[in-house]
């Protein structure tokens, strides 16, 4: 079962390389890495260029675009692999075998996807955790009340991308939400939680970057919640309040 794994990077010379060397160390073998840069101006590209010359299943591709999820968008299109899943320039995978063990638990209990836990780490400290997103097991019934899994962590058959497409550029910041809702949704989908960190997470997202982006994003999740006949306002806050206990 070949892994497609995507990295959108964008200036991303400070974190680049703990997310290169975390999907290049793993013990499965069949990876294929894609690379959407969007013309980095930093040395980024440097980076991955010399990262290229020793590991021949890395794909780089360095174009302008449209933000994240148009880098995204662009590298499932690219993604041949049975598996498709997310490193994010700042994020790095738990560690060394996580995806041997990801595609093991796909194949003997024949899922469509897969998702796990998520720790937020200090920028320059990545064993010092500040928060812990920790999933539960999947229930259509929790939708209505705001739960979600953390995106980094899900892996999903390619397959879910041709029926239910791809990320929704109408929306900034909350379009890995629009789209988790429009596949978790879908009662012919088998999901399951495996109940360990898969992802690490540099804190200060674009999310949570700003007061302007923390109500775009709840416009944005109103919106979301609304178009995917899942709840409204309630939703939108038991979502928010969902968050705080990752903090103790």
């Amino acid at each position: 079962m070949k892994i497609s794994i995507i990295t959108a990077t964008y200036n991303s010379e400070k974190s680049i390389k703990t997310c290169l060397d975390s999907v290049i160390s793993q013990d499965y073998s069949d990876i294929e890495y894609i690379i959407i840069d969007g013309k980095s101006l930093d040395q980024t590209l440097n980076i991955i260029n010399g990262y290229q010359q020793k590991y021949s299943n890395i794909k780089l591709i360095s174009e302008s675009d449209q933000g994240i999820y148009h880098a995204l968008n662009k590298g499932v299109k690219l993604a041949v692999g049975d598996v498709i899943g997310f490193v994010h320039s700042d994020d790095l995978l738990a560690n060394k075998h996580i995806v041997s063990e990801l595609v093991n638990l796909i194949k003997v209990k024949q899922l469509d996807g897969l998702y796990g836990d998520l720790q937020y780490v200090d920028k320059f400290d990545l064993n010092k955790v500040i928060r812990l997103w920790k999933s539960s097991k999947f229930k259509k019934s929790l939708l209505k009340k705001g739960w979600m899994p953390a995106h980094p962590t899900l892996f999903l058959k390619k397959n879910i991308y041709k029926k239910h497409g791809v990320f929704n550029l109408n929306y900034k910041i909350s379009a890995d939400y629009d789209f988790m809702l429009r596949i978790l949704k879908d009662n012919t989908l088998n999901f399951e939680y495996l109940p360990k960190v898969i992802t690490k997470m540099r804190v200060g997202g674009a999310s949570n970057r700003s007061l302007k982006n923390i109500i775009q994003k709840t416009i944005e999740d109103y919106h979301i919640v609304r178009s995917n006949n899942i709840g409204g306002f309630t939703t939108v806050i038991l979502k928010n309040i969902s968050k705080i206990k990752q903090f103790f």
